[in-house]
């Protein structure tokens, strides 16, 4: 019980933390319209700046957090985050300019940076054997709480723009409060470190952790596949409209079933699959899954099919939990919340560029004058991404069968 609760209190971290995001994104147009006095279009871009700001504190802040969790803790790094958290929330439901909205989501990326010290809370915890399994959890509790989210946000959203905030603020209270009482300190004086300003940052942290035995291609490995990845939240709701002419509760339907399978994927099939694998054939089963529904999407044309194809695309899931074990089980313990936080800063790079790189493949290929319409040619470019993260991680295996 010692040991359980403290996982499901981190569990239920990362599973507010994505409600939290997707409970507020059914009212941000309306909410950005109030507050501006604009049309939706100014609030698009509104919204596109407050997006960005969220990811670009992401990036800045995840080595940081990281590395004061190594120095200070995991315990006081999560709970004042998460108290941080329910402040944030509450500003943005009684913000009364964009400013201040703009504040709010720089503060929440600053906060959603604790991931990393969430997955290194779990890597403290977790058997060598295991890490990769309890990364997968991790997982599964972000997808469904991005599930989750939008679905109640859109039901609070009824009451009110500012409902859903309120909610976010509720729930991630009642976790600190449970926090409070069940969260042990995981870090102890032999694996402590002193915080290094020359460190605590993304290039720094790039620098200390890929000096380490077999990281930097997992390092790569990690960030092109997240980048791959993003073809799906950046492109599916134009591709489907394009190529399926699927009305907007479709491309919803669609997106639940992904995000579910996505879950079903990192919290159930992983832990049959990555024991009797191990890391490496993980990551190239996962791979290959993911080439070929990027394969598939890019020519069908058939809603139906796409529709079936949703839980082969989620197969790709378990690439990311056995990369993480495997760079976690050869990472000192002494380095561990800087190793998350230099994954969360690559995510959130990924997650800034990938959408930039996607959306504009797809308008090169769909806009009026295109040489070739092609409405899946992003799917092609995630495909080239895949295609070298196999050759990255089967050069090894290549070598030792030459010698």
């Amino acid at each position: 019980m010692r040991t359980r609760l403290p996982f499901v209190f981190i569990l239920m971290t990362i599973l507010i933390d994505a409600i939290g995001v997707g409970l507020i994104l059914p009212v941000t147009p309306q909410l950005i319209e109030e507050v501006t006095g604009g049309p939706l279009a100014d609030a698009a871009l509104w919204g596109g700046v407050l997006t960005s700001a969220f990811a670009v504190m992401q990036f800045l802040c995840g080595p940081v957090i990281g590395a004061l969790s190594d120095r200070f803790g995991r315990r006081p790094v999560l709970l004042i985050s998460l108290a941080v958290m329910v402040v944030d929330y509450l500003l943005m439901a009684v913000a009364g300019s964009i400013w201040l909205l703009l504040v709010g989501r720089i503060v929440g990326g600053l906060t959603a940076a604790t991931h990393a010290t969430a997955a290194a809370f779990i890597s403290d915890i977790s058997p060598p054997e295991r890490k990769g399994q309890n990364f997968g959890l991790i997982g599964a509790a972000f997808g469904v709480g991005f599930i989750l989210g939008p679905v109640i946000g859109g039901l609070l959203g009824e009451l009110g723009t500012r409902a859903p905030f309120y909610a976010a603020a509720a729930l991630a209270a009642a976790n600190l409060l449970l926090g409070l009482f069940v969260l042990p300190e995981t870090l102890t004086d032999r694996i402590r470190r002193p915080f290094e300003f020359r460190r605590a940052n993304p290039f720094g942290a790039l620098a200390a952790i890929g000096r380490l035995p077999g990281l930097r291609r997992m390092i790569a490995v990690s960030f092109l596949y997240e980048l791959s990845f993003t073809v799906y939240p950046a492109t599916w709701a134009y591709f489907a409209t394009a190529r399926f002419d699927w009305e907007p509760g479709t491309i919803g339907l669609s997106l639940a079933v992904f995000g579910l399978a996505f879950a079903l994927v990192q919290g159930g099939l992983i832990r049959l699959i990555l024991p009797r694998l191990g890391e490496m054939w993980t990551m190239l089963f996962g791979l290959a899954g993911s080439a070929a529904t990027f394969t598939i999407l890019a020519f069908i044309r058939d809603g139906d099919l796409a529709l079936v194809l949703i839980p082969l695309s989620a197969l790709g899931a378990v690439v990311m939990p056995a990369a993480q074990g495997r760079m976690a089980r050869r990472t000192p313990d002494s380095q561990q919340g800087e190793l998350q936080g230099l994954l969360a800063s690559l995510r959130a790079v990924a997650m800034i560029a990938g959408p930039l790189a996607m959306t504009g493949t797809f308008f090169a290929f769909t806009a009026p004058g295109a040489p070739v319409y092609m409405p899946g040619a992003a799917f092609l470019l995630s495909l080239a991404l895949v295609g070298v993260c196999a050759v990255i991680l089967s050069y090894p295996l290549l070598q030792r069968r030459r010698r």
